[in-house]
């Protein structure tokens, strides 16, 4: 057994690092349960194809009007779907008239990818009881 410190992200003095990766330590209790949430918003197609339609669309908004209709779904069940993901904190909106606009929060995006990238240039961390064994 290893003496190492096992540090927990999310927890300690770290401060200033606020997305470090998964091979960087293990995520908190906390940090866990919140990113736990944004990944299952991600966990449906239907969702997962708004939020691309969203980011993708050129301007960086889309109507609910012009999303509707990708889908073979009702507008109440649209509506459901798209507040998951604004309570996720991927998307939010603006109401203009009788329309809600959506746009991509990138500074959640950004954060996933954060938490799953590999730092450049390091490698994996090399499984267990495979260093030094022989073919």
């Amino acid at each position: 057994m290893s003496n190492q410190e096992l540090v927990v992200l999310g927890q300690g003095d770290a401060t200033d690092d606020c997305c470090p990766g998964l091979l960087t330590a293990p995520l908190g209790e906390g940090q866990a349960a919140e990113l736990a949430k944004v990944f299952k918003a991600l966990g449906d197609p239907v969702r997962l194809r708004l939020l691309s339609m969203i980011a993708s669309r050129a301007g960086g908004e889309v109507c609910v009007c012009d999303l509707t209709p990708a889908f073979d779904l009702s507008q109440p069940t649209i509506s459901h779907h798209l507040k998951l993901l604004r309570q996720a904190g991927l998307i939010d909106c603006e109401r203009r008239g009788t329309w809600v606009y959506y746009r991509l929060l990138p500074e959640t995006t950004d954060r996933l990818a954060g938490v799953l990238a590999r730092p450049a240039g390091e490698p994996l961390p090399a499984p267990a009881g495979t260093a030094g064994a022989a073919s």
